[in-house]
């Protein structure tokens, strides 16, 4: 099995003045072997403060300037992950997401950009598809702050999701 933590909306520190240090313990404790970053870092020390636990990786957010490209594909176990911020569409409706991840040919789609916790598993078009958004740990919106961790075991994909208020 292999866990991976998966955050992103971190936005330190140009509008959050911290990361919590529980983000840290918990990968920590978790044993996390990567962690993903959906975007919208804002400064490199955040990336390097996560490698310290694992290898990084992570993708542009709109309010990004770190040389980061706008999209990845990984493959951990037999789950192909899309990675991605956001903010290139009009509207993060579940129907946009679901034919981008079709596009990307990903079991699960990772984004961020709206700092609000959401997963969900669709058939869409004769395929299973995962959407996941961690939240934002720092700038949560109309919920609480929150990242997850993930167990993969071949085809197997868990989520669960911490809320930084709850701990």
């Amino acid at each position: 099995m292999v866990a991976v933590g998966i955050l992103g909306d971190t936005h330190y520190p140009y509008k959050a003045s911290y990361i919590p240090d529980l983000i840290f313990k918990k990968f920590s404790e978790e044993n996390v072997e990567l962690i993903i970053h959906t975007g919208d870092i804002n400064e490199k020390i955040v990336l390097e403060k996560l490698e310290e636990i694992a290898p990084v990786i992570a993708v542009k957010g709109n309010t990004d300037t770190l040389n980061l490209p706008e999209e990845k594909i990984i493959e951990v176990g037999d789950i192909r992950i899309g990675i991605l911020h956001g903010h290139q569409f009009l509207s993060l409706d579940t129907q946009t997401l679901k034919y981008k991840a079709l596009d990307m040919d990903v079991d699960v789609l990772v984004f961020g950009h709206t700092h609000r916790f959401f997963y969900d598993v669709y058939e869409f078009i004769g395929k299973k598809i995962a959407l996941l958004n961690p939240g934002s740990p720092t700038l949560p919106r109309m919920n609480s702050p929150t990242f997850v961790v993930a167990k993969i075991k071949n085809s197997s994909f868990r989520v669960e999701v911490v809320d930084l208020w709850k701990i």
